[in-house]
């Protein structure tokens, strides 16, 4: 291939060449390196598709709720976009590193969503209301998400700029992670919370009404005499 090509181009310019030049009843297949980056993409994109069912599989048993495995999945979307994206304008090609970053990304981007999942359902069943809740827990694993979410980007960052031998062939694996993670981390802090909020709402509006899908959550509110801030209040009056 000539200098600045992918395999991906090639393969691409080879079979619409030969549906021009080729006659109808003339058939062909792939061989060698273009074999075997068709059928690592192809079966790789499968194997994204299961991981996200597995994951989900996973929070809905963690959670005991069939939507908020959905919210901590909600920017996973958004941050494999925001690699892709990422790539395009660095006009990296979408290599085997690639798709290895995009699942490096998806567990640092879930990681996020359970942070603040997992410490508001804690407060729900506390007793205290949903809104309050994935507020605190917003403001609670504000720092740890940011913390790890800098780790992570300092640490792709040598593969992004090509540092190493050969490091040019993995870059991009560190553009995918760290375009990702710029553009989820907005999603993850402002968009994750009032997802949660909706669902929670379609959960005890809908959901509830069927026993199959019900929730073993509480949302019982804390009763005034046992709340932290009742207690500091009658402190402050004594």
């Amino acid at each position: 291939m000539k200098p600045g090509y992918t395999v991906g181009q090639a393969t691409d310019f080879v079979e619409a060449t030969a549906k021009k030049v080729l006659p109808t009843e003339v058939r062909g297949s792939l061989e060698g390196q273009a074999l075997t980056f068709r059928n690592t993409a192809s079966d790789l994109v499968v194997l994204m598709m299961v991981a996200v069912f597995v994951m989900y599989v996973i929070l809905a048993i963690l959670y005991e709720s069939y939507l908020h495995p959905i919210t901590v999945l909600s920017s996973l979307p958004v941050a494999l976009v925001g690699g892709l994206l990422t790539l395009w304008l660095f006009k990296a090609e979408a290599s085997l590193y690639a798709y290895i970053g995009m699942f490096m990304l998806m567990g640092i981007v879930k990681k996020n969503g359970i942070m603040i999942v997992d410490f508001a359902e804690q407060r729900v069943r506390q007793g205290i209301k949903d809104d309050q809740a994935i507020h605190d827990a917003s403001m609670e694993r504000f720092r740890p998400i940011m913390m790890t979410t800098m780790a992570a980007l300092l640490g792709a960052l040598p593969i992004a700029l090509g540092y190493g031998a050969d490091g040019s062939s993995r870059r991009p694996l560190g553009l995918v992670v760290i375009g990702g993670l710029i553009v989820s981390q907005f999603v993850t802090l402002f968009v994750t919370p009032a997802i949660y909020l909706y669902l929670e709402e379609f959960q005890e509006k809908v959901l509830d009404r069927f026993s199959f899908f019900r929730s073993t959550s509480t949302h019982h509110p804390q009763a005034p005499e046992t709340h932290p801030a009742y207690a500091l209040q009658q402190g402050n009056g004594d």
